[in-house]
């Protein structure tokens, strides 16, 4: 029987965002989002959690190596987020609500392209201490 772990790295990134559906009023996006509708933006100190599953390797014992997985989180993730208006400054977010949901949604995305597919990944994404999303669910 194969027996699979579990891996986990933290990270952190700040980014700034406004929550709006475009061709609404101020006062539409002001009902549905409150204050994340801001126009002039509000940011958040997020936390990331990235969670790899799979067989540890017989010859190294990694399921990878957190050395390897450290650096992808830092170019494909906080390189292209950390302290940036996800709104203005990123593709991933011009024409896509940057609420945590889909945050999560993009940076799974892009680092289930770059993993092994006998890897999974799961990615929570901390947007407060409180309010959290996971993706997959």
């Amino acid at each position: 029987m194969e027996r699979k772990v579990a891996i986990f790295r933290k990270e952190h990134f700040n980014a700034a965002h406004r929550l709006y559906v475009p061709g609404w009023t101020d006062e539409q996006n002001l009902e549905q989002f409150g204050k994340c509708s801001n126009p002039h933006y509000h940011g958040h100190n997020y936390e990331l959690i990235v969670k790899v599953t799979g067989t540890p390797d017989p010859k190294t014992g990694y399921v990878i190596n957190l050395s390897v997985l450290s650096s992808l989180i830092r170019a494909q993730v906080l390189d292209r987020f950390d302290h940036k208006n996800l709104n203005l400054d990123t593709k991933e977010f011009a024409s896509l609500n940057p609420t945590a949901e889909n945050i999560v949604l993009v940076i799974y995305d892009i680092l289930r392209a770059q993993l092994d597919p006998s890897l999974d990944l799961s990615v929570r994404l901390y947007e407060t201490d409180r309010n959290f999303v996971e993706y997959p669910a």
